[in-house]
């Protein structure tokens, strides 16, 4: 491990050919290509990447803007809170568990297939769910929705990765594609609150007319590709790869209810392990694995991972405790919320023109480490926040700082996850961050809800005494977000630490 550390460069050296290598040695590595002009992009190009763009950002808005409508929802449903997490839960449920298979089914059975199929599924599904009153037929939707954006995320991105040549072109697009996932996040805040003041409904109607856009779209501009010639035949390894996933997420989106140390609980983590294990098992004997293992052993794969589930692990966690703080400790409407933290959306959005640029100037490393560092520091400042902040010097500094980390880590990270994988493996790469990101921002959240959970809810709600018990419940959580930041920074940063006591 020692050797490996030492012996790693800035950024992953790709390992598909040598024109490949060439060209991402030049744009993201330790001295970046200064003097290669970037590829100037067909139109046909532009409108393919817009329309991945746009379902991804969809996804992300789907996540926040149900949330902002939750309130809403049960009351005019009658639904009371563990029912109403079960409408956030259960798009994650669909998402975390499928991520893997989804990607990896798009290199065997076509991307250009799997992408159409599941995006007309999401859209039937967003216009069901805003038409249904029924809550069980609501989380249905839910759970469906998240299968779908479980296939179109990962072969969205590897359909990128497969008709962007790697180096600085595939930069740019990954950062573009990536900035439009984190921005749909980030602003479907304030969208939700503007959908939810005309009818809960529309937090899912919104999707449909860009949804079935994008399919239209896609039918024109995604590329025809062909199946891959070997591989496919997998079919248990399939099985429990979904059904060991499947229960993994399911356990740990409801262990907060049912309690960690429940028989529900224990039992649920152990059945998702065995099947897991017999997954892993039936891998190292398949002819055609569905999921090659040593792909975490190249370039920069593993820590690409890490690194993801401690930036959106800990910001979706961060999210959670300030959406409570600022309205149950200050009483604010559900888009005051949203427009406190606009600042932060703005800055990811604004950053996609100048994300590639900085990934190509200086190297998608130190822009991760450079983006959980900024996230590290706000977190760090909001541990000061008291019962009655200023918004402009106790709230704003935060807000801009993971605004910041956001902006420089995301379309990072993702950079990282996927330089020099053989295109044949770019869905199962591209599948592998965004479990991570999924996943890993469950299992951090799951922690986050126990600790909250298990410090009672204060007083009424009403004083000043009772807000600042409140708030003393919420601490902790903020304090699991700054830890799994910092966390990820020092992952981010041992091969960098490394080289330098190597080369002292």
């Amino acid at each position: 491990m020692a050797q490996e550390l030492t012996t790693l460069p800035d950024l992953a050296t790709p390992q598909t050919s040598a024109t490949n290598t060439a060209a991402t040695g030049a744009a993201i590595g330790s001295a970046p290509g200064a003097g290669i002009p970037a590829a100037q992009w067909t139109r046909a190009q532009w409108l393919l990447l817009v329309t991945l763009c746009v379902v991804l950002a969809l996804d992300g808005l789907d996540v926040s803007m149900v949330g902002v409508a939750l309130p809403s929802i049960g009351r005019e449903l009658g639904l009371g809170t563990e029912s109403l997490q079960w409408i956030v839960s259960g798009y994650v449920l669909g998402y975390g568990s499928l991520l893997l298979l989804g990607g990896r089914m798009a290199d065997i059975m076509g991307r250009r297939r799997i992408f159409l199929a599941a995006l007309t599924v999401f859209a039937a599904a967003s216009l069901f769910g805003g038409l249904v009153s029924d809550p069980t037929l609501l989380i249905a939707t839910r759970f469906i929705k998240g299968l779908a954006a479980a296939f179109t995320a990962p072969t969205g991105f590897s359909i990128i990765t497969t008709n962007f040549a790697e180096g600085r072109e595939r930069n740019r697009a990954i950062s573009i594609y990536t900035t439009f996932g984190a921005s749909g996040f980030s602003l479907g805040l304030v969208v939700g609150g503007l959908m939810t003041a005309l009818s809960w409904r529309w937090t899912f109607l919104f999707s449909v007319p860009f949804a079935v856009a994008a399919v239209v779209l896609g039918l024109r501009f995604i590329p025809r590709d062909r199946p891959a010639d070997d591989g496919g035949h997998d079919v248990w390894g399939a099985v429990t790869l979904a059904l060991g996933m499947l229960g993994l997420v399911f356990t740990l989106v409801s262990a907060p209810d049912a309690g960690w140390g429940s028989a529900r609980t224990i039992g649920g983590f152990a059945a998702s392990a065995a099947v897991l294990a017999a997954f892993a098992w039936i891998e190292t004997r398949a002819k055609h694995p569905l999921i090659r293992f040593g792909i975490l052993r190249e370039g920069w794969v593993a820590r690409a991972n890490l690194a993801a589930v401690a930036l959106f692990g800990s910001y979706l966690s961060f999210q959670f405790i300030v959406t409570l703080y600022l309205q149950s400790v200050l009483g604010w409407a559900p888009l005051a919320m949203a427009l406190a933290l606009l600042p932060a959306g703005l800055m990811v959005a604004g950053s996609a023109p100048f994300a590639s640029r900085l990934i190509d100037r200086f190297g998608a490393t130190r822009l991760v480490i450079a983006g959980l560092l900024s996230l590290s520091l706000g977190y760090l400042l909001f541990l000061r926040i008291g019962t009655q902040p200023v918004y402009a010097t106790d709230i704003l500094p935060s807000v801009l700082l993971l605004g910041v980390g956001f902006a420089l880590g995301f379309p990072s990270i993702n950079v990282q996850a996927t330089a020099g994988i053989h295109d044949n493996e770019q869905g199962l790469a591209a599948g592998l961050i965004q479990t991570s990101t999924q996943v890993g921002a469950a299992v951090v959240l799951a922690v986050t809800t126990a600790i909250v959970g298990s410090g009672g809810a204060g007083a009424d709600g009403h004083g000043q005494a009772s807000a600042a018990a409140m708030l003393d419940v919420f601490r902790p959580g903020l304090g699991l977000s700054t830890a799994v930041a910092m966390a990820g920074l020092a992952i981010a940063a041992a091969p960098r630490w490394w080289k330098i006591r190597r080369a002292a």
